[in-house]
């Protein structure tokens, strides 16, 4: 049984605009097991964002179990971000 990969419903606004500024993107949100909703590339650096709908009440916006998990042990770059703003401003600390 195949199960689609749930996404926040701002992922897609987030992505487009992470490309526009000439980022690569690559979706990970099929993996499950706590790992981040996306991959990017941004001139010679590679970061993982954990994607979370700044609309939503914040007790909808805390990470699973299995993301706490998985955020604690990653050794390298990864973010929680609530807006295209935000994912941006990352980036922009890499320019």
């Amino acid at each position: 049984m195949i199960i689609a990969a749930k996404i926040d419903a701002n992922q897609n606004e987030i992505v487009k605009s992470l490309r526009q500024v000439g980022c690569t993107v690559q979706s990970l949100a099929s993996t499950g097991k706590g790992v981040p909703d996306l991959l990017i590339g941004f001139r010679g650096h590679n970061l993982l964002f954990e994607v979370k709908d700044g609309a939503k009440p914040k007790s909808a916006r805390k990470l699973t179990p299995d993301q706490v998990v998985w955020h604690e042990q990653w050794n390298g770059e990864v973010y929680v971000v609530e807006s295209v703003d935000q994912a941006l401003e990352i980036i922009n600390e890499l320019r």
